[in-house]
């Protein structure tokens, strides 16, 4: 596998921005499970048996301070030693010594800033995603926090191919990126307006070139947002709000996370050709316990569903069914309520995607074990977790409204431009519109406030993320959305061949900011563009 060279010297700037090491694609051998794209990396530890470990609730993270319309959060991001297969330690990169991190709470309309500390051995960047944040808070993969410790100097960081990022001087203009703060020493902090709707957001490292490595040791967790609106509505709440990421790792026979690096020393940035199209791995992971298993009263619960993995996608489904089907009742995407609760027999999500469901366990007779299943896999990788519903009579005075929220529809008949962008595979790496990318060079420059049409095309299966505002899906394959797209979404499924189109108006933050594919393996192969909001 080849890659581009950073141009040599030690400065750091435009100058080093000019080469961006790229991986190049060979031939990927496509060993998928069931129909997930990429290939399973089996695992060489002994694997516990499902539903053997209680599933554990991320801790919610506390403000170090509150003053005015702001809350000030710090996490140290940190090498930490957990138990994750029974008996056996595993040496994750972690939020504040978790993973998943901690669950950092928000209010709609009120300011948080979150103070990241890099005490990892490597740079960070951190991702607010489905944030509408400025760009200088965005997480721009090339805005790295170096580590606290000084063992990696800015120069090494800009022009080491290692790294595959470029740095540049924080002076805000190079090659098109605009008003971003650069690269920082030791810590950064994050600042996020929360203009917008309560909805299921996470956060997760960025970094270009190394966003798969970096998430799948560990560096993901959840941030929620609130408002009133939601809280007027009679949702479950408290013990039956259930949080839940699911991933999908592999280990080696000590513990240890197992990825199909390059170069194991981090010399140079990549997996092996063989899992180029995505890593998958033989151990799904609920909120970082492996297959787990929850006990569940016979009333409403809420689930905040995230597909967390690399490129694992998840078709999941109960079972047994309840009498009657319908055992989902989406009541929110990846931006927020929708207007109207959805009902599904099962939810498909791709990496990066959020479904806000509801579960009523009553359905079920007590002492049933009802599994969460992924319909997409084969073997270790169908089940994902289960709930064991537990006998005795219990308050339920939780519902579903007909109505959840009101939602402006973007007139696709009033947007200013279509904009297309294709996925494939290139010569010379994942590629949209046949370029791989390169930081400075925008794909589009859409004006602040006005409605466009962007329609993403594919050859292949790619999740296509867009940063800083959400997005309505328009048509797919030039008829009505599909099932799961409804409501707004920052993250929008391509299986082969699809064509999807979605209305989006950038509002409030100029700059530049990402479109890309998250499958993350695709993404740090160079699966990214950026655009600039005028």
């Amino acid at each position: 596998m080849r890659r581009r060279r950073f141009l040599g010297g030690t400065a750091v700037g435009a100058a080093a921005l000019a080469a961006v090491s790229v991986p190049l694609i060979g031939s990927a051998v496509r060993e998928a499970d069931g129909s997930s794209p990429g290939r399973v990396l089996t695992s060489r530890a002994r694997l516990p048996k499902p539903y053997a470990v209680p599933l554990p609730v991320p801790k919610v993270l506390e403000p170090v301070r509150t003053s005015g319309g702001t809350d000030v959060y710090e996490l140290a991001q940190q090498v930490a030693d957990l138990e994750i297969l029974p008996g056996l330690g595993t040496r994750a990169w972690t939020y504040g010594g978790t993973f998943p991190g901690p669950t950092v709470v928000s209010r709609a309309g009120r300011r948080t800033q979150v103070r990241h500390r890099n005490q990892l051995p490597q740079p960070s960047v951190v991702h607010l995603h489905g944030g509408h944040t400025p760009t200088d808070s965005d997480g721009y993969p090339i805005d790295v926090v170096l580590p606290a410790d000084g063992r990696i100097s800015a120069e090494q960081a800009a022009n080491a191919m290692t790294a595959g990022m470029a740095g540049h001087d924080g002076g805000g203009h190079h090659g098109g990126h605009t008003g971003v703060a650069g690269m920082a020493r030791g810590e950064r902090t994050y600042t996020y307006p929360m203009n917008q709707r309560a909805a299921t957001l996470w956060y997760h490292d960025h970094r270009m070139s190394w966003t798969g490595l970096g998430v799948w040791r560990g560096l993901a967790g959840f941030h929620l947002v609130r408002d009133d609106e939601e809280e007027r509505l009679p949702l479950p709440r408290g013990d039956r709000e259930l949080p839940l990421m699911i991933t999908d790792r592999a280990f080696e026979e000590d513990g240890s996370f197992r990825y199909p690096l390059v170069d194991p020393s981090l010399a140079r940035p990549g997996v092996t050709d063989s899992y180029m199209d995505g890593v998958l791995g033989d151990v799904i992971l609920v909120n970082g316990a492996p297959w787990p298993v929850h006990r569940t009263e016979r009333a409403r619960h809420r689930l905040r569903i995230l597909n967390a993995s690399n490129a694992r996608p998840y078709r999941l489904a109960f079972d047994p069914q309840p009498p009657g089907g319908d055992a989902f009742v989406q009541i929110g995407s990846d931006g927020g309520l929708l207007e109207r609760p959805v009902r599904h027999d099962a939810v498909h999500l791709g990496p990066g995607e959020r479904f806000d469901v509801v579960v009523d366990f009553s359905r079920w007779k007590a002492g049933t074990r009802v599994r969460l299943v992924n319909t997409l896999a084969d073997g270790t990788g169908d089940h994902v977790m289960a709930f064991d519903v537990t006998g005795g009579s219990v308050t339920d005075d939780t519902r579903v409204p007909d109505q959840l929220s009101r939602i402006e529809r973007l007139d696709a008949g009033k947007a200013v431009t279509t904009r297309h962008f294709h996925f494939r595979q290139g010569k010379d790496g994942w590629t949209i519109n046949d370029d791989t990318y390169q930081p400075g060079r925008p794909l589009a420059r859409p004006q602040l406030g006005q409605l466009e049409i962007w329609r993403f095309t594919t050859s292949l299966h790619h999740p296509v993320h867009v940063h800083l505002n959400h997005f309505q899906v328009v048509s797919r394959n030039h008829k009505d959305p599909g099932a799961y797209d409804v409501g707004w979404k920052d993250t929008v499924d391509l299986p082969p061949t699809d064509a999807v189109e979605v209305a989006v108006r950038f509002t409030d933050y100029a700059g530049t900011y990402l479109l890309h594919c998250h499958n993350l393996e695709h993404e740090d192969m160079a699966m990214m563009a950026d655009f600039v909001v005028e």
